[in-house]
């Protein structure tokens, strides 16, 4: 016969458990290893892996597991001048910062943006934009680009790391034929003195920017 604090005991025990699972999921997952899910289909009957337990999200879905593929690549192996991380307890979201280009009007800046990302994430990409503000012909004015990759020249193939480094790209090389900002596009086509000044704005607006 169980003794009382026996019970108690394997109460405590089994409670410690499942408090602690979702920490340890979150770690393996970003470790790589899968497996950890898979056992526990096995052994508790729980297809998919862990569902929410403390605001912790399921960790087994393809969009979920891609995301912790690009997020260790980008520790791994980061492109120079970008950086980017999910935010705590959701991996849909995440916050980057791109900095400006050496030996450009962009130098020196440091800017932020937002990365939504879907459950049909690699097959639809991300909704991306700058918290930071910016003036750019191919960025609106709450922030979100135009950027054909973001669009209809998407790919699968492409992951967080290919994103911001395609938009770093994009602030020294815009096109003004298909502008976000139509000031910014005309002063780059017939003022590129001006247009420059203007970006030296924003780059030092970026250093006190909360």
């Amino acid at each position: 016969m169980l003794r009382s604090s026996d019970s108690s005991a394997d109460l405590f025990r089994c409670f410690l458990f499942w408090l602690l699972i979702p920490h340890l999921i979150w770690v393996c997952a970003g470790a790589g290893w899968w497996w950890i899910d898979d056992w526990l289909v096995r052994s508790f009957g729980s297809r998919g892996g862990i569902c929410i337990v403390q605001g912790h999200p399921r960790m087994s879905t393809p969009a979920r597991k891609r995301l912790m593929r690009d997020f260790k690549r980008l520790m791994q192996d980061p492109p120079a001048g970008i950086s980017g991380a999910p935010q705590d307890n959701n991996i849909l979201l995440w916050n980057a910062v791109i900095f400006g280009p050496d030996d450009t009007p962009w130098d020196g800046g440091t800017f932020k943006l937002t990365l939504q990302f879907t459950e049909e994430y690699p097959n639809k990409p991300p909704t991306v934009r700058f918290v930071s503000r910016m003036f750019h012909p191919n960025i609106y004015a709450d922030g979100s680009i135009c950027l054909d990759i973001l669009q209809n020249q998407w790919s699968p193939i492409y992951d967080v790391a290919a994103i911001l480094t395609s938009i770093q790209s994009l602030l020294c090389d815009p096109n003004p034929n298909s502008p976000a900002n139509s000031e910014a596009a005309r002063m780059f086509s017939e003022n590129k003195r001006e247009y420059n000044r203007k970006v030296r704005e924003v780059v030092e607006q970026s250093w006190t920017a909360d």
